[in-house]
């Protein structure tokens, strides 16, 4: 992708086929190789990558890697069968998916969602990301291990009862962190360059990626 996805209006394409996941619960063993479980986000660091070179001289090493972390409050809000999000630590507020095929979607009910539909997902090239639940509620994160040519089915999501945090490496494949219905707010903590690497699979992949929200 060469420009920012328009988050709020994402203009999807019509007849979509679907992409489904698996759906594991979240253990330290799952969770290899994305990140790992978090019982208190207060003992945690969130890796800062040292800026890259931009020829054969290496950058110094008491350098590029000063911009620290910033944190705030995530929200995932499910509206009927629209699915928000707003990061407060970043300024961000998005459409994150939809709980049945976007051209159907309703805001004007409270059923909740079966199913998730994501359009969209990114990684931060420049550091890791903490995510902790403010409200104690099952919610899930779809992950996929590093890697720029990544397809839909190399997501997994991961399922979490609502009673520890995620902490996600740099460079892992995600979104954010969904609730399973209703509205779920979490702190978050990331690197404060805030660097983002895009799919967008609606109109790389003609699809969306699919996943329960029943568990595992």
């Amino acid at each position: 992708m060469n420009t920012a996805p328009d988050y709020l209006n994402p203009d999807l394409p019509t007849d979509l086929k679907r992409v489904s996941i698996p759906v594991v619960e979240a253990t330290d063993e799952t969770l290899k190789g994305f990140g790992f479980l978090v019982d208190d986000p207060e003992q945690v660091k969130v890796e800062v990558v040292r800026w890259p070179a931009q020829g054969w001289r290496p950058v110094d090493t008491d350098s590029g890697d000063e911009a620290g972390t910033t944190e705030g409050t995530f929200d995932a809000d499910w509206r009927g069968d629209v699915l928000y999000g707003r990061n407060s630590a970043v300024g961000g507020h998005y459409i994150l998916g939809y709980g049945v095929d976007p051209g159907r979607a309703r805001e004007d009910h409270s059923n909740d969602p079966e199913n998730l539909l994501l359009w969209h997902a990114n990684y931060h090239p420049d550091g890791g990301q903490l995510f902790f639940p403010l409200d104690p509620a099952p919610f899930v994160v779809p992950l996929a291990k590093p890697g720029d040519d990544i397809k839909p089915e190399d997501f997994v999501c991961f399922w979490f009862g609502g009673d520890r945090g995620l902490y996600i490496h740099p460079n892992v494949w995600h979104e954010g962190v969904f609730a399973t219905r209703g509205r779920q707010r979490f702190f978050d903590r990331q690197g404060a360059v805030h660097a983002r690497v895009s799919v967008d699979f609606a109109r790389e992949f003609d699809c969306l990626v699919e996943m329960t929200l029943a568990g595992p």
